[in-house]
């Protein structure tokens, strides 16, 4: 595959790990343990064919209001675990890659939300691939949290209304810039409040297999439609 036709940065909704436990017979949230691992997997697909950006919907605003209490709390559990992992995972300062947690944070607990700052803080300097988790997160939600900022400095004199442009809407935003691609597993074929904004423009593709059955055939696979495709803007 030549290398100027693979996207520069890549979203995907990692939509099945329930179903895929319910598959095996397991309590359904278990199989965001294969989600998990599948991640593992997905970052060393990304360094091999050179992605430079990863943006990856993890867990949404609305289910971590909406999951049940013992469901909620194994994910945090979870996320806990593969936080620890990052933090000390040697691949992330071989590869040069730079973490990031985007979405409304502050409604994780203490520990984790310091966790998750911590990572960022450690892998901030490194440029070769950046992983953008959305967690708590939703588009409109993004949005509307990037016009309170917006508002905030309007009225406290450091922003002109007048200077309001694109520009300064995107640098207030959790995430500015827009993937060229966004895979969607699971079956379902919708955007479920993933990156209203900046994937305005942004390539779908809508696969049927469960997250935790995507291999690297598929991703390449996805890499090779996008290719292929023609990509048109405003029309």
């Amino acid at each position: 595959m030549e290398t100027e036709k693979v996207p520069k940065h890549i979203g995907i909704v990692l939509d099945g790990n329930r179903r895929f436990s319910k598959k095996l017979m397991m309590k359904p949230w278990m199989g965001h343990e294969w989600g998990a691992k599948k991640i593992e997997k997905l970052i060393e697909w990304c360094v091999e064919y050179k992605i430079k950006e990863l943006t990856l919907y993890t867990l949404s605003v609305q289910n971590f209001f909406s999951r049940p209490k013992n469901e909620l709390n194994y994910l945090l559990n979870l996320f806990k675990e593969e936080c620890l992992k990052l933090k000390n995972d040697e691949r992330i300062s071989r590869h040069k890659i730079k973490i990031n947690f985007i979405g409304r944070l502050n409604l994780f607990n203490d520990e984790l939300h310091g966790l998750m700052k911590e990572i960022m803080e450690g892998t901030k300097s490194n440029n070769n691939l950046t992983i953008n988790f959305a967690m708590a997160y939703g588009g409109q939600e993004e949005v509307m949290d990037a016009v309170k900022k917006i508002a905030q400095q309007v009225k406290e004199g450091k922003l002109d209304v007048d200077k309001i442009n694109e520009e300064v809407f995107e640098n207030n935003l959790y995430l500015k810039n827009s993937p060229e691609l966004i895979i969607r597993t699971g079956g379902e074929k919708r955007t479920s409040n993933f990156l209203n904004y900046q994937a305005a423009y942004s390539e779908w593709i809508f696969l049927e297999k469960l997250w935790p059955e995507f291999d690297k055939e598929d991703f390449v696979e996805c890499l090779c439609e996008y290719s292929n495709r023609s990509r048109r803007f405003g029309g």
